[in-house]
């Protein structure tokens, strides 16, 4: 942006609060609809998922161990670019997990978390040790399920009943930008995401595509918080670059 950037015009207090009282109407109605879509998902059938066997840190464990004693449990599906260097893994997956990977209020209200990876373990437990993370991952490489073992970059919720497991709820897509924190404040910021599919005000910033700035200088943007983040070298082929295992083993 520069000098010359646009701006929206500016107006006295009255007119402000004015403005503002009548865009709060249109925000108080927003949340009652999505208070109304959270009633209907309370009211949503569930389907009864196998209760299959995925791989962690110690090998294979059931799905109900996942629950880690809870009756809940959040599901994030993590894609995976097999053969690929950690900084060409999946950026919406990246931003995903990370925005979300303290469940410390999930366990309070009865519910687990876990990422069910879509490569096998070995790329799973780098991509988890190069961001550090502390949540449970695991590799869903061998599970053949439509649910749990097929369209990734979703989440899941599951509720476990005795030793039978329930899928309750699932959204993908833009759905999933309600669990990305930053998402939800940039598009309440003036030039909102600055990419174009967006309806902004005639000269309003827009350089961006629809991913634009999830990924940073070649690297998924939350990458760079990562002490063993480099810059990577566009002529090294595809070697890992910057991923010194910082997090569990």
């Amino acid at each position: 942006m520069t000098d010359t950037t646009p701006t929206p015009p500016v107006v006295d207090r009255v007119a402000w609060d004015a403005a503002y009282e009548d865009l709060l109407t249109l925000e108080k109605a927003h949340t009652h609809a999505g208070d109304e879509l959270a009633a209907r998902r309370r009211r949503m059938p569930m389907m009864e998922l196998p209760v299959v066997d995925v791989v962690g840190p110690d090998g294979p464990v059931s799905l109900l161990d996942l629950f880690d004693g809870r009756d809940q449990l959040l599901v994030y599906k993590h894609m995976a670019h097999v053969g690929r260097p950690i900084e060409d893994q999946c950026e919406g997956c990246t931003l995903s997990v990370y925005a979300m990977h303290e469940p410390s209020y999930l366990h309070a209200r009865g519910i687990s978390f876990a990422v069910l990876f879509e490569g096998p373990w070995d790329l799973a437990r780098e991509l988890r040790d190069f961001m550090g993370y502390t949540v449970p991952w695991y590799s869903a490489a061998d599970v053949e399920d439509p649910t749990l073992g097929t369209e990734f970059g979703e989440w899941l919720w599951l509720l476990r009943r005795d030793d039978r497991v329930y899928l309750t709820y699932r959204v993908t897509g833009r759905g999933t930008e309600a669990m990305m924190t930053s998402l939800q404040l940039i598009d309440r910021s003036v030039y909102g995401r600055g990419e174009r599919w967006e309806d902004s005000p005639a000269g309003w910033p827009q350089p961006f595509g629809p991913s634009g700035f999830w990924r940073v200088d070649g690297r998924p943007t939350p990458q760079w918080t990562r002490p063993g983040a480099t810059p990577v070298d566009p002529h090294a082929g595809h070697h890992h670059h910057g991923t010194a295992a910082l997090g569990p083993s």
